[in-house]
């Protein structure tokens, strides 16, 4: 299969755009022609690519690179193995040599997991690139973390994002969290929220019974709390399938399958590991409901995957989620939020779920507006493109 043929597998639904005769491109919008694209340097952890790991953040860098060109960018690609945000030394060296080999003035996208646990690399570079840090999740808000290694990479997160001229976070909550927690000036901090893909309406199974949970499975995304809910309502029709990868934290997958099996729930929760392209397809077209019980997310692509097929959605009201979750042009809201670090109350949303049909069908209405009312990845990369367009000159060169 061909490069182009695989972007067009990958991007089955993306909504037909009006030809080049019916309205002028967005390159065209600009006053912008072809040969005149910029180039912005994208500087991204290894992994971004293996199917055996995916993640939110690693489809947002990916569908950026497809999407920016469209809006003026040329995106050069620099990939840095490692495991960040705590690199060892073949990766931090890995990291300064990408850096110092970039021209002087090049505007440089970094992705924050590799730029945000290294004031050392990145801030010397400020005064003769043009930096732009994506952030994705505060390293600090990662689940798990012990307290001292917490404050060290909030610390160094705080250093870099304080050094760049320009941060962009993937929502409105997002820049706001950053702005309040790191003392950013609100000016230099700028959205970009994930965009959806509008897939056919989901059919589901029986309407009601096929849960889907779409996460990696990490204690942050909180798959035990979602075990100990559905374990509350055994003795009600459903089964529940948790899509995700599951080499990011070995320890929990193990403690996770401990736990479904201490709860009886081992031929109803399946374990299936990460799906993508039609497979993942596939499990969203034969789900009824989306559950999500994390205990951070700076958005949830994952929401709006569903949303974008018409699934209604219960989650955890964390973070950035409701905004997600958003509501339908009428007004309704897609989803049911419960508060975290309670698993009865996801329960008892569950029965509900299950036993008041009027409300499914409310839940499904607004699904369905909401699909509609979805923006594109046009907007994301739109967005973007404006943060780097204004990115100011490098002090050196303007020295």
């Amino acid at each position: 299969m061909t490069g182009a043929t695989t972007q067009r597998a990958r991007l089955t639904y993306v909504p037909a755009q009006p030809t080049a005769d019916a309205r002028p491109t967005a390159v065209e919008e600009a006053g912008i022609v072809p040969m005149s694209l910029r180039t912005v340097h994208f500087v991204l952890p290894g992994g971004v690519d293996d199917p055996a790991a995916p993640s939110g953040g690693n489809a947002y860098d990916r569908r950026i690179c497809l999407d920016l060109p469209g809006f003026g960018w040329e995106v050069a690609r620099h990939t840095v193995p490692g495991t960040w945000p705590r690199p060892d030394r073949t990766a931090g060296d890995h990291l300064a040599r990408t850096l110092d080999a970039l021209p002087d003035d090049a505007v440089v996208l970094l992705d924050g997991l590799v730029a945000c646990g290294v004031p050392e690399l990145v801030a010397p570079h400020t005064d003769r690139l043009r930096l732009a840090v994506l952030v994705h999740l505060p390293l600090g808000d990662e689940t798990g973390l012990a307290p001292a290694d917490a404050a060290d990479l909030d610390a160094r997160e705080r250093a870099v994002l304080r050094a760049v001229p320009a941060v962009v976070a993937t929502s409105d909550w997002a820049v706001r969290r950053l702005v309040a927690h790191h003392g950013l000036a609100p000016e230099r901090v700028h959205a970009a929220t994930p965009g959806a893909d509008i897939a056919p309406l989901a059919p589901g199974t029986d309407g009601v019974s096929r849960l889907l949970c779409v996460a990696a499975v990490t204690p942050r995304k909180g798959q035990h709390r979602l075990v100990e809910a559905l374990a509350a309502v055994q003795d009600l029709p459903w089964t529940c399938e948790l899509v995700g990868g599951l080499g990011h934290d070995p320890a929990y997958v193990d403690r996770l399958r401990a736990l479904i099996d201490r709860r009886g729930l081992t031929d109803r929760v399946r374990l299936t590991g990460p799906r993508c392209g039609a497979d993942l397809d596939a499990v969203y077209a034969a789900a009824d409901l989306m559950v999500l019980t994390s205990y951070a997310e700076t958005y949830g692509m994952a929401v709006t995957e569903a949303l974008a097929r018409g699934i209604p959605v219960l989650a955890t009201d964390v973070g950035g989620v409701p905004e997600a979750v958003g509501r339908a042009p009428d007004g309704g809201v897609p989803g049911i939020l419960v508060p975290p670090e309670d698993p009865a109350a996801f329960a008892a949303e569950l029965r509900g779920w299950f036993g008041e049909p009027d409300v499914r069908r409310r839940l499904k209405a607004a699904a369905r507006g909401r699909r509609a009312a979805l923006d594109g990845w046009a907007a994301t990369a739109r967005s973007l493109a404006g943060v780097l367009a204004r990115l100011p000159e490098a002090p050196r060169r303007a020295a």
